[in-house]
């Protein structure tokens, strides 16, 4: 679809009268099939760029509020000290020269019978095949004090948006005082980044070690355990000491309300705890455009067909990304990439004659930093079945686990495979 050609086209008719101009606009595409992406992240922005390249006489548009798009998947390395803002930002340039419609705007309205998405400027757009990948919502208020005026205290840093909440937690990281107290709420499953809390606590240790030595991080989980935990526990003991200390459910570790004012974080026995630096990770579902769309069941996430991601509730809008339901693969950027494709080859079957593919894979791998040169990792392999996902058995595997003395090598190598990881996955998005 090309927006500017059809602002030209309605000109003339919403400059014809008054009635005109109180209309909204419908763009229309100018070739048959009609793909609309809804969300630029790991899976709608995956999605418009193998749409593009595996089937190019469809006309895909992709709609995103933000010009440029932030990472969540290393953004606990700015906070580290080891990334700038710049380092994990990217622009959707690369889409547009391959032919991707982009549209700067947000999408307020899905009319699933009629097919038409409308966004927040006015404009109407219709489709024949949706991809849906907006993303997470956070409950606000699901702990009690924290509404979204409350993240700009205690920020939660849990989405990429312009970048201004992780650059806010990092500021306050490096403005806490001599010993200081940062303290961190982590939600129960499910989550978007299951190993994502984790990994942030050692790149705040990993500042606070150079920056602030005598400070405490205090981890409330609302979980007994945790993605790849002995590994984590391991680089903790290792390469911190006693700075960190993990508070699981069961020792009161749920928070359940929290004071930014006053900078407290009252656990679920009554007991309150003074934080110099609050990092508030909610509990999350799916953005409020799939649950207005009436897409999510009562867990607020989004089911979806296992061979397709064809909404249960909407035929011809697939959901991809962290907004639907596909336990036990994690909420992570590979996995959204990955099923991204599979989506696409199922929306456009019937419209480009096409097939599907019949036995579909999903693959996850997740790195994880723990300090300077020390990354590990977990990776799977899934498919789907009558039942659900499944975890393909012994398909995959996690780092080894002893004294960083014999393993310093194996640790060093696994954060360049992050890197070259993160380099790999963002240029299929993007370039």
């Amino acid at each position: 679809m090309n927006n500017r050609y059809s602002r030209r086209q309605f000109g003339s008719l919403i400059t014809a009268s008054a009635a005109t101009l109180a209309m909204p606009r419908v763009l229309r595409a100018q070739t048959e099939g009609r793909l609309l992406v809804i969300g630029g992240g790991f899976g709608g922005a995956t999605a418009a760029r193998f749409a593009k390249m595996t089937y190019p006489d469809v006309s895909v548009t992709l709609v995103e509020p933000h010009s440029s798009f932030v990472t969540c998947p290393y953004g606990n390395l700015i906070l580290g000290g080891k990334k700038q803002l710049s380092n994990i930002t990217h622009s959707y340039d690369g889409l547009r020269a391959r032919g991707v419609n982009v549209i700067h705007d947000r999408a307020r309205e899905i009319d699933a019978e009629g097919h038409r998405v409308t966004l927040d400027g006015g404009d109407v757009l219709e489709y024949d095949k949706l991809i849906l990948s907006p993303g997470i919502g956070l409950r606000w208020n699901a702990i009690e004090g924290y509404d979204e005026a409350a993240s700009e205290i205690f920020p939660h840093a849990w989405w990429g948006g312009d970048g201004s909440q992780i650059t806010n937690l990092r500021a306050q990281l490096e403005a806490l005082p001599e010993g200081g107290v940062v303290g961190l709420s982590i939600p129960d499953n499910p989550f978007r980044c299951p190993p994502g809390p984790y990994e942030r606590i050692s790149m705040i240790a990993h500042h606070l070690k150079q920056a602030n030595p005598t400070a405490k991080i205090l981890a409330f989980d609302s979980k007994e355990g945790f993605s790849k935990q002995g590994l984590f526990e391991d680089a903790w003991a290792e390469l911190y000491g006693d700075m960190i200390e993990w508070i699981p459910a069961s020792q009161d570790g749920r928070i359940m309300r929290v004071d930014p004012e006053n900078k407290l974080f009252i656990s679920e026995f009554g007991e309150e705890h003074r934080v110099d630096v609050g990092n508030v990770i909610p509990p999350q579902y799916a953005a409020s455009i799939a649950r207005d769309a009436g897409l999510t069941n009562e867990s607020g996430w989004v089911p979806v067909d296992q061979h397709t991601f064809e909404a249960e509730a909407a035929r011809d809008i697939h959901v991809i990304g962290d907004a639907n339901i596909a336990a036990p693969m994690p909420k992570s950027g590979y996995i959204a990439n990955s099923t991204a494709k599979t989506a696409v080859k199922a929306a456009l079957a019937e419209i480009t004659g096409r097939p599907a593919w019949e036995d579909p894979v999903y693959f996850n791998t997740c790195y994880s930093h723990a300090g300077a040169d020390y990354a590990v990792s977990v990776a799977a392999i899934f498919r789907p079945t009558a039942e659900g996902f499944e975890a393909t058995p012994d398909s995959g595997g996690i780092s080894p686990r002893g004294p960083l003395s014999e393993l310093s090598r194996n640790r060093r190598l696994e954060s360049r495979y992050a890197d070259a990881w993160y380099e790999s996955i963002t240029n299929d998005m993007f370039s």
